[in-house]
């Protein structure tokens, strides 16, 4: 997936530099926001496909950084991580727009076949709306 970029937003900075070298060492091309204003500098200022937004974090939540990902570039898939399995957060986020949803610790496996997935619905919907 080298023509993906993927925005990788937590405010773990452990958590978030593991998944960091982990995803670079599969070649993608990685942006990461150690929060949900900062993840929203970088949407609204360069080309992102996918978001992986944790949902709790100090200042602006996941959730609310979902919403306003969705206003700025609805194209964006945003595929949404927690540490707490909530039904009605995951329900939030999928009504929100949320491409899924991901309980931590996250399968690398299980996180690339998520990217692959949103990267493609994402192409083919610009495919769709540029032709």
């Amino acid at each position: 997936m080298p023509e993906t970029t993927v925005l990788l937003v937590d405010d773990e900075v452990d958590f978030r530099e593991l998944l960091e070298k982990r995803l670079r060492m599969r070649h993608l091309a990685l942006l990461t926001a150690g929060s949900g204003e900062e993840a929203l500098a970088i949407v609204a200022g360069q080309p992102v496909d996918v978001v992986v937004l944790d949902v709790r974090m100090p200042g602006m939540g996941g959730t609310a950084a979902l919403r306003e990902i969705k206003r700025l570039k609805p194209e964006v898939e945003v595929i949404m991580l927690t540490g707490q399995a909530s039904v009605e957060v995951a329900l939030e986020g999928m009504e929100l727009g949320a491409f899924d949803y991901l309980l931590k610790p996250v399968s690398i496996d299980e996180l690339l076949f998520k990217l692959q997935d949103a990267a493609e619905k994402k192409r083919l919907r610009t495919a769709l709306v540029g032709s």
